[in-house]
């Protein structure tokens, strides 16, 4: 904290900080913020903090900056903020902004995707650790165990003029290309492009999925067998049993079928 005023207060710039107390703190300051007329609300932490914030200031008259301290960082990463603090916050004290998209899973907003299937029971398995000590390898490790024994379901999705049923080991809706980490689900996913891009990875054996994930780190995962893209402002997807989704990592159950769409040009946000 002492950090953060002591550089606003070496560039003259009016503004004030605070430390969040727990989840959803930090949409409760943010919405405070943009009551208050704020220019931009700066999220310092991870892809959990910028999506609370996301939440208070898509379609108002506030800009979103970011200082990546997360696990992830999958939007940081995206639009090529610095990891530097004193470097990011100068950033958010910038004039350069971006107008993103911003994804509607269900009425909940996110800003890189949102997922069904293994990467939402990966990130339920993660967020309910005690102590919840953040980084990519305790989340790398969790995928892996699950992996080997995930069950996958059949859901019915319905894509613009597509429609088809598939078992599937993850369904996600990207409005980004990464997870974070430099996971990359959707290689050619722009968040600026009014579309959201569906992808599906269709069941395999346990092994050969753990071998086709690697897929992910090499940009690649869109040319790996059964995996299917489609490009979509909307989608709506059904499962035989209550949803569990993630948006941008935090984990949702929601009812037998989910309704993902795009908020196209809703999102400033102050880029380098």
């Amino acid at each position: 904290m002492a950090f953060a005023e002591g550089v606003l207060a070496a560039r003259g710039a009016p503004g004030s900080v605070h430390l969040t107390e727990g989840p959803g703190h930090a949409f409760e300051l943010a919405r405070a913020a943009v009551a208050a007329r704020a220019a931009v609300v700066c999220a310092w932490g991870g892809d959990g903090t910028v999506n609370e914030v996301t939440r208070a200031v898509a379609g108002s008259g506030t800009a979103l900056s970011i200082v990546p301290a997360g696990s992830g960082n999958g939007l940081a990463r995206e639009l090529g903020l610095p990891w530097d603090p004193t470097q990011a916050i100068g950033v958010a004290l910038g004039q350069r902004e971006r107008v993103i998209d911003v994804g509607d899973a269900g009425g909940r907003l996110f800003v890189n995707l949102c997922g069904i299937g293994l990467d939402a029971f990966v990130a339920a398995r993660f967020n309910a650790r005690p102590g919840r000590r953040r980084g990519l390898w305790p989340y790398l490790t969790i995928g892996g165990r699950e992996i080997l024994r995930y069950r996958p379901r059949e859901y019915r999705i319905r894509a613009g003029a597509e429609e088809w049923t598939e078992r599937a080991f993850v369904v996600v809706c990207a409005n980004a290309r990464q997870y974070g980490g430099g996971a990359v689900v959707a290689p050619t996913a722009r968040p600026d492009d009014g579309q959201l891009e569906v992808v599906t990875v269709a069941a395999r054996p346990p092994l050969v999925a753990l071998r086709d994930a690697l897929h992910l780190f090499r940009g690649s995962l869109d040319r790996a067998p059964g995996v299917r893209t489609v490009r979509t402002p909307s989608v709506e997807i059904a499962g035989p049993e209550p949803i569990l989704f993630h948006v941008d990592g935090e984990a949702v159950t929601g009812g037998a079928s989910l309704t993902v769409r795009i908020r196209p040009a809703v999102l400033r946000v102050r880029v380098p």
